[in-house]
């Protein structure tokens, strides 16, 4: 037998605690007991108040309280080595951190940000796509890797909460550099088909983004783009509160969804454009990759353990039962057992 968390058996030490708590009050007990008479002389004023029921009391409240360390402790059977095989594609995320992305999704939820909106959608598609192996990069002026692929896509959402635009020491739009690096990040075996999501307000000021698309389209990526936003113009919150973004020349700083240029990056990937405000956005990120052919992506072995914790819960609530039951008085039936009598008659 082994346990998921053996560090909770320590607990197990309370048990020599318990046993000096109950003599410490079991002397205490006789103390008070002398002073109202002689021992004999008592137990006669309490013939119906047992010897040995504390002690029986006492073994199955530690009974009681080491099964349930152990029932803590997560105890385990026999493992089992298992092997299986995934089959999937492999899907590098780009996310945009740039501080546009801190804009209200449209001028009616100003208390919702783009990026507050695109980690969500992210939150929900990495549910999706158990079973594939999924990578993160996030860019702004420049690409960061965040996290390269792995088959635990359960990974990513680990990296979500961290995510912010101040991230990215070099602001701006670089959507063909963040392409570029999600590109990169694919295993080299053909036969796994791979994609790209873009998750963006599409408005790109730094490079080619449908040329980088282009080039992975060629080298069998598709690319699809996750817009995010509103078309109608929106100021940028600088964190500051009742303060926005200035441009260069001092004025009120706007940004829109740049659909147009969104919709031209998916054309040029071979993928598709999906609104992000959409409320079936993820639903149609996840068929459009359900779409490609999926390949295997290797072997993992596992250990499967057989849970022994409901056979340790129901002899906890047997010793719970039988606790319950117990009264400090004599039983009847067991007087009439001479192997419970003392010399002077008196039983238990």
């Amino acid at each position: 037998m082994s346990f998921a968390y053996p560090q909770y058996l320590l607990l197990l030490l309370l048990l020599p605690c318990i046993v000096l708590l109950f003599w410490l009050w079991q002397k205490a007990r006789a103390r008070k007991v002398s002073k109202m008479g002689k021992e004999e002389v008592v137990n006669q004023l309490m013939p119906e108040v047992s010897v040995y029921k504390p002690w029986v009391l006492l073994v199955l409240q530690l009974l009681l309280v080491a099964v349930t360390v152990v029932m803590i402790a997560r105890p385990r059977g026999a493992a089992g080595t298992q092997t299986g095989t995934v089959h999937g594609i492999e899907v590098m995320v780009a996310l945009d951190i740039s501080n546009s992305m801190n804009a209200p999704v449209n001028p009616d939820e100003e208390g919702v940000s783009r990026l507050q909106r695109a980690k969500l959608l992210m939150e929900r598609l990495i549910d999706k796509l158990q079973g594939n192996k999924v990578g993160l990069v996030v860019f702004a002026g420049n690409a960061y890797m965040q996290m390269p692929l792995t088959g635990d896509a359960q990974s990513a959402k680990m990296f979500l909460e961290q995510i912010n635009t101040n991230l990215a020491p070099t602001q701006g739009t670089a959507i063909g550099g963040a392409i570029n690096m999600c590109a990169h990040a694919f295993s080299e075996n053909p036969k796994i088909r791979k994609s790209i999501i873009v998750i963006t307000d599409g408005e790109n000021f730094e490079d080619d983004a449908q040329g980088a698309a282009r080039d992975a389209k060629r080298a069998g990526i598709q690319v699809n783009v996750l817009g995010i936003g509103s078309s109608e113009p929106v100021t940028i919150p600088t964190g500051n509160p009742g303060e926005v973004m200035l441009d260069d020349e001092g004025n009120v700083a706007y940004t829109k969804l740049n659909e147009e240029m969104a919709q031209s990056i998916a054309d040029a990937g071979g993928g598709e454009y999906i609104d992000g405000l959409a409320t079936d956005a993820v639903s149609s990120v996840h068929d459009t990759l359900d779409k490609l052919s999926k390949s295997n992506l290797g072997t993992y072995t596992y250990t499967q353990h057989s849970e022994l914790f409901p056979v340790f819960a129901w002899i906890a609530l047997l010793l719970l039962l039988l606790i319950m039951l117990l009264t400090p008085r004599k039983t009847p039936w067991l007087s009439k057992i001479n192997f419970f009598s003392n010399e002077d008659g008196n039983n238990e």
